[in-house]
């Protein structure tokens, strides 16, 4: 039976994207409410992503440890501002093998509380600073309202924790990891994004200043895409980890906490996919290339078969490979699967082709199809590869800054909002403001751009004066 059709963006953009994710075979739904399934396809983009970013950290130089799931109730209750901000999403164990436990256990909504009690035994003397810290790991938030990949009340993430002696250090920790998210994004996801910095309202639950990065989708809402938190002194006074500086005095450290997670690869969809199915840049593609081997006759099989294989080889110097020699469907079966699941360069071989000693390149992102000689096959594959790439960056940065506004004036932004988009508006700074807008038009700021000009304005909501414009736009 043939296999439902993908909605299209224009008529249902959520049903457009469970679609893609569900007959790409990327997830499904499990039995618990509010999780999900990774399938095999993918966790081999999530191991793409994972493989990147960590080499990036350790080039940072951070070593990765990890730290229990479970968290005492009384460590969560150290850091006030933390504990009210995640306990809505907590999910607590008071039972354990069979018996009532002495102190709840709180399943781990995030790490801070449990590593800093684990700091305060590490950190001695300055010798022991700074301490870099990540881990790859599960986390649990209960969610009302989830969707795949992007809001599930059991996800995948990496959380850095890093301890320093001083807030300079920490600050240039929290940029630099904010940087490492950007490049990141932009030079493997082939995702644009925005740094900048969350307001008072919206930062993390025990941070002193949060800092993130946002992408526009294809239906013009932002994504926050990772976040770096410059936690000060709170999680050392909370834990008194303390440590003796060079002149012999006590000293509290000052850490710092970032974090992206599976999410990630719900941008991706977002960012590139079509109404054919997901589309992936080549530097996160699990498979980079397929080649399709197409005979009618069974005499022409064995040649076409043995010139795939040699073609497999060559192509495997520079790319990721699959030679899709499968029978019983058709080559435009074939094509219409390695589309949906996205693979970004398609090699087609079949008799006239090897007559010719020549191939034919199909790009995903484009649909163009091209000759070219079966002995330079590799060398036009790396040139492709890396075409798509930067294509599909393009594309999204015209994208984002096509639906883009400067708006100086409430009832212009609430009709750019019906269509959505980012605006850059002018704010006062105040969280009445900040609250009246979300409340009226559902939109948020989404940061305070790094990169800002400072401008003398007027916020869009008062009329106060303001000395710069802020990022506002409806978000998942």
């Amino acid at each position: 039976m043939a296999e439902k059709k993908i909605t299209k963006r224009s008529e249902d953009y959520s049903r457009w994207y469970t679609d893609i994710v569900q007959r790409a075979q990327l997830a499904d739904y499990a039995p618990v409410k509010g999780c999900m399934v990774m399938r095999p396809y993918g966790f081999a983009i999530w191991e793409r992503l994972k493989e990147a970013l960590d080499k990036m950290f350790k080039e940072t130089g951070h070593s990765n440890a990890y730290f229990p799931l479970f968290i005492p109730e009384s460590f969560m209750r150290k850091e006030a501002e933390h504990v009210e901000g995640f306990a809505p999403e907590c999910a607590v164990v008071t039972h354990g093998g069979g018996s009532k436990l002495e102190e709840p256990l709180y399943i781990r909504p995030t790490s801070e509380t449990i590593i800093w009690s684990m700091y305060g035994k590490w950190i001695q003397s300055y010798r022991d600073l700074p301490l870099l810290i990540n881990q790859w790991a599960n986390i649990v938030r209960w969610e009302k309202r989830t969707r795949l990949f992007l809001r599930t009340t059991e996800f995948l993430w990496q959380e850095g924790h890093t301890a320093h002696a001083t807030e300079q250090e920490a600050m240039e920790e929290v940029r630099r990891m904010l940087d490492v998210y950007r490049r990141f994004a932009e030079d493997h996801m082939a995702m644009p994004v925005i740094q900048g910095k969350k307001t008072e309202s919206e930062k993390f639950a025990g941070a002193v200043d949060t800092y993130c990065i946002e992408a526009m989708m294809q239906d013009k809402r932002a994504l926050q895409a990772g976040t770096s938190h410059f936690l000060g002194q709170n999680f050392a006074k909370a834990f008194d980890v303390q440590f003796q500086d060079e002149e012999g005095r006590l000293q509290y450290v000052y850490a710092t906490s970032w974090g992206v997670s599976w999410r990630l690869i719900g941008g991706l969809i977002m960012t590139h996919s079509d109404d054919q199915g997901l589309v992936l840049p080549p530097q996160m593609a699990p498979i980079q290339v397929v080649i399709v081997p197409i005979w009618k006759k069974n005499d022409d099989k064995a040649k076409i078969l043995e010139a795939a294989n040699q073609l497999k080889e060559d192509i495997a110097t520079v790319a990721t490979v699959k030679l899709d020699d499968s029978e019983g469907v058709s080559p435009g079966f074939k094509f219409n699967e390695w589309e949906m699941r996205g693979v970004p360069l398609r090699i087609e071989l079949g008799p006239r082709d090897l007559a010719g000693r020549q191939v034919v390149f199909a790009r995903r992102d484009t649909g163009d199809k091209s000759p070219a000689p079966m002995d330079a096959a590799a060398e036009q594959t790396k040139v492709m590869l890396e075409q798509i790439q930067t294509s599909l960056y393009d594309i999204a940065k015209t994208f984002r800054e096509d639906n883009t506004r400067e708006i100086d004036a409430y009832g212009d932004f609430k009709s750019f909002m019906e269509n959505g988009g980012f605006a850059s508006c002018h704010w006062c700074g105040s969280a009445e403001c900040e609250a009246k807008l979300k409340e009226e038009t559902k939109a948020t700021i989404r940061c305070i751009p790094l990169e800002r000009r400072r401008e003398t304005g007027a916020c869009l909501l008062c009329g106060k004066p303001s000395d710069g414009r802020v990022v506002m736009a409806k978000a998942y």
